[in-house]
C-alpha cells in the first residue's frame, strides 16, 4: 500500500529569510488585510506545487521592489504586498498559468460583485465557468 504525504506548504524559515523586506514579527509574516494573506498563500502554494521555485519567486519579488525603488517609491512597507501581487501576476503569466486578460476579467468581476453587495454581507463571486 502506498501512502502519499501532503507536502509542507509552509515556507521554511530559511526561504522566508530570502524574501526582501517581508513584513514580519517574531511569529512570522504579518498581514494588514485578508487579501495580503491570500496572495502570500497563493505564492507559497504555487511554488510548493512546482510551478516556480522559491528562488524564482524571491527574484521576481526583488525585481518588483527594485522597480518601485527606481521610480522613487518610499521603502516604508506600505505597498509591499502590492508588489508581491504584481510579482505573482507576472510569474503566473510567464509560466502560462493564466493570462493578463483573464486576470483582468476576474478583477473586474470581483469589483462588480463588490459594488453590488450590501454592506456587511459577504461578496459572492460567481464561478467564471457558470
Amino acid at each position: 500500500m502506498t501512502t502519499l504525504n501532503q507536502p509542507n506548504l509552509t515556507p521554511q524559515p530559511e526561504n522566508l529569510a530570502a524574501l526582501p523586506h517581508l513584513p514580519r514579527d517574531e511569529g512570522g509574516p504579518v498581514f494588514a488585510e485578508p487579501w495580503q494573506a491570500q496572495a502570500f498563500a497563493l505564492a507559497v502554494r504555487l511554488s510548493a506545487q512546482g510551478h516556480f521555485t522559491w528562488k524564482e519567486w524571491a527574484a521576481a519579488l526583488a525585481d518588483e521592489l527594485k522597480t518601485a525603488a527606481d521610480h522613487g517609491e518610499p521603502d516604508d512597507g506600505s505597498r509591499y504586498y502590492h508588489h508581491w501581487l504584481a510579482a505573482l501576476e507576472r510569474l503566473v503569466t510567464e509560466k502560462q498559468l493564466s493570462n493578463p486578460a483573464a486576470m483582468l476579467a476576474r478583477k473586474e468581476a470581483w469589483a462588480e460583485a463588490y459594488r453590488h453587495t450590501p454592506h456587511g454581507k459577504p461578496v459572492e463571486l460567481m464561478n467564471s465557468a457558470s
